[in-house]
């Protein structure tokens, strides 16, 4: 009798053999077109931690909390490459990877589909852009009597993001498109506002933040007494993307073609894609010399892709509006609410003149509709990855036709969503699935750790340290969890 690679014993296909692709060589203006995942995910991530809950958390405690974001957009951006490591290895998404595993496929399809709607089930997103888009209708904060009229602007948000994902070719490139414009005009946006009314002080205090300095104090002071952990937890986990969020990065560094997911195909678009093959499983090579070779070139993709794009991203992306937010609002206030997303276009507006004001809200309608673009986007996406792989019926099923399995999958998501907006308040909404990201990174760390060692050949496996930094995360964010259940307890 024959013992099954060490790959196929939990019921899915050993992998093929196969050549790795070689990477593209781009240079100068050239890399925007093959850089593209990183894009994807620090759009996701501007959204939610940078420009919600990081705010919320630094207005009520201070910049001295900027520490949690520097170690967490480290640590998020070493898991990114090992995310990365896999799928350009074997070109299958990570949670297929995380199917391979012990006690089998079909646990573990089960246990990371609850994962991705507990985290990412909830619209938060479009609820708090129904918030930025009241304010920009009614020159007015969204307070009590009003919470219809932003429940349906929330629905309304929430089915445009659905609509556009039925255009396009590939649907990752459509992703891709819209998220360097979101980046480069959020970015590009908040610096010229904070160049014009951050004080010096407020930078000096930024600056040692990211290290637990507090200024205010004279001494350093790496967690403020008397903190809401259900929140701090949140802004720890979305200080970067957060949870599933980052494990969908594999799902479009497949669909971008990265290494290996050149081959296995990608997920075509309902309107202007065409019928594709999508491989259910993925591949492995044989490290030659002329292997290796092209797997440093795609490695060097890689770290331009998360180091140069998603973590410099991440990092710009929490500071800015961070210094803004305490510039303008009392230190102390907590803005969570109805109106969260449009709280500082306010003080700008009162403080700094209504044009101000309008364009923090426009910022924050086009940031928050987009964020909820990339997370409906990716949930689905995970959804049908998961079922694409596990289910023979399923691949059967309208003739093999991916797509037919990824708009249903859209579909049932968007009637989920619309019941959500009206169980509770947007930042309500993001607390919760932020702090279950918290726990998606104490396990799946361990979880990515498990597969890089023991089924990628021995020639590309992570080294030493970035081991070490996969265990590191793990506690990092295992402390937060049990900090913030010990509070609930």
């Amino acid at each position: 009798m024959n013992t099954p690679p060490p790959e196929a014993r939990s019921g899915l296909k050993p992998f093929e053999k196969a050549e790795l692709p070689a990477p593209p060589n781009p240079k100068g203006l050239s890399w925007i077109g093959v850089v593209g995942p990183g894009v994807i995910v620090l759009g996701a991530s501007i959204g939610s931690g940078e420009f919600l809950l990081g705010p919320a958390a630094f207005v009520q405690y201070g910049l001295v909390l900027l520490w949690v974001t520097l170690v967490a957009a480290f640590l998020q951006t070493v898991l990114n490459t090992e995310l990365m490591r896999w799928t350009i290895a074997t070109g299958e998404p990570v949670v297929t990877g995380f199917m391979r595993t012990k006690p089998g496929s079909q646990f573990w399809a089960w246990f990371y589909a609850i994962l991705y709607f507990l985290q990412v089930g909830w619209p938060g997103w479009a609820g708090a852009a129904a918030g930025a888009i009241f304010f920009l209708i009614f020159r007015e904060l969204a307070g009590p009597g009003q919470e219809l009229t932003v429940y349906l602007i929330g629905v309304g948000t929430f089915a445009l993001c659905v609509g556009i994902l039925l255009f396009g070719k590939r649907i990752e490139r459509t992703l891709e498109l819209l998220n360097w414009i979101l980046v480069a005009a959020i970015i590009g946006g908040f610096l010229i506002l904070a160049a014009i009314f951050v004080s010096g002080d407020t930078w000096v205090a930024a600056a040692a933040g990211l290290v637990g300095y507090d200024t205010a104090a004279g001494s350093f002071r790496f967690i403020p007494e008397g903190v809401d952990w259900f929140l701090i937890g949140a802004f720890a986990a979305y200080s970067g993307a957060g949870g599933v969020i980052n494990l969908t990065l594999s799902n479009w560094a497949r669909d971008k073609g990265y290494g290996m997911g050149e081959r296995t195909g990608y997920i075509p678009a309902a309107v202007g894609g065409e019928r594709t093959d999508l491989a259910p499983t993925g591949y492995t090579f044989d490290t030659s010399s002329a292997a290796m070779e092209r797997w440093r070139g795609w490695w060097r993709i890689v770290r331009v892709d998360q180091w140069g794009v998603y973590f410099v991203g991440a990092m710009l992306g929490m500071v800015l509006p961070a210094v803004l937010y305490v510039t303008f609002i009392e230190g102390g206030t907590d803005i969570r609410g109805l109106s969260v997303a449009a709280a500082l276009a306010n003080a700008m507006a009162s403080q700094a003149g209504a044009i101000f004001g309008g364009v923090i809200a426009m910022m924050a309608v086009w940031v928050l509709f987009k964020t909820q673009l990339d997370i409906i986007e990716g949930m689905t996406r995970a959804i049908t990855d998961i079922l694409w792989t596990g289910s023979t019926r399923v691949r059967q099923w309208r003739g093999g036709d991916v797509r037919v399995v990824y708009y249903t999958v859209l579909g049932v998501l968007a009637v989920w969503g619309a019941i959500a907006l009206g169980l509770a308040q947007p930042i309500i909404l993001l607390q919760l699935g932020a702090n279950m990201a918290g726990v998606v990174f104490v396990i799946s760390p361990l979880h990515l750790l498990y597969i890089n060692t023991k089924f990628l050949p021995e020639a590309v496996r992570p080294p030493m340290w970035r081991r070490v930094a996969l265990v590191a995360m793990s506690v990092f964010y295992g402390a937060f969890v049990l900090l913030w259940l010990n509070s609930m307890l």
